[in-house]
């Protein structure tokens, strides 16, 4: 369900942020009322979650359709869009190959970034295969344009970031690669935190890294 294709209708694409959003609930990388996900519909119109809802409580009907500058489309009379809106258009605008965008709130990816911390990419071997890298952005205030602003330096070249003490932003094209991303990104922090709990965080050595970067271009990239 989650890895749709752009023949998928709506109800289909519906399903498929359901579904995510009851996942990314259930594993705790969505509380409270947190987080929003998107897709891009064939009409390059974005089917949204709501703004207020619990992403683990939704029925089809409860999300919206905006277009890409953010007007309302079509919605239910009590729903309104997430207030992180722009920081999804700012995605599709950038990238054309993106269908799927999800914001959650993990609970180690996020604590790296209240510590102060940069993202560890070098601790695991499926992070170098799969991702390019981890940025994590400058601050910006929730719910305001300014999220969309400080993700710009990243779209173009990575699938994955870290918002600064507000969670994190994976897109893909479809909701399973966005998804695969954020619970990596999460079970790599969360070994990350308790390696250094036991003692001496070891890192991939540096030859194998490169190893590991030339098989993500020849068989993993796109």
């Amino acid at each position: 369900m989650l890895n749709f294709s752009a023949t998928n209708n709506e109800t289909e694409l519906r399903q498929a942020i359901i579904e995510c959003g009851r996942i990314a609930y259930e594993r705790h990388l969505m509380t409270s009322n947190d987080g929003n996900i998107s897709v891009r519909m064939e009409n390059d119109q974005i089917l949204i979650t709501p703004s207020g809802l619990s992403k683990g409580r939704m029925s089809l009907d409860d999300l919206l359709i905006v277009d890409l500058d953010g007007n309302v489309i079509s919605s239910r009379p009590d729903r309104k869009p997430s207030s992180e809106t722009p920081m999804h258009l700012e995605v599709y605008k950038a990238r054309d190959d993106v269908r799927a965008v999800v914001h959650a709130h993990p609970i180690f990816a996020t604590t790296l970034t209240v510590a102060d911390l940069e993202f560890p990419v070098d601790v695991l071997p499926e992070v170098l295969l799969t991702l390019s890298g981890v940025p994590i952005t400058e601050y910006a205030t929730p719910a305001s344009h300014e999220d969309a602003i400080v993700i710009r330096p990243f779209l173009k070249t990575h699938n994955a970031m870290l918002l600064r003490q507000h969670g994190s932003l994976t897109y893909g094209r479809h909701l399973d690669e966005a998804l695969i991303h954020l619970e990596r990104i999460e079970h790599v922090a969360e070994v990350y935190w308790r390696a250094k709990m036991l003692g001496e965080v070891k890192r991939v050595p540096a030859e194998a890294q490169t190893k590991l970067v030339a098989l993500r271009e020849a068989y993993f990239k796109g």
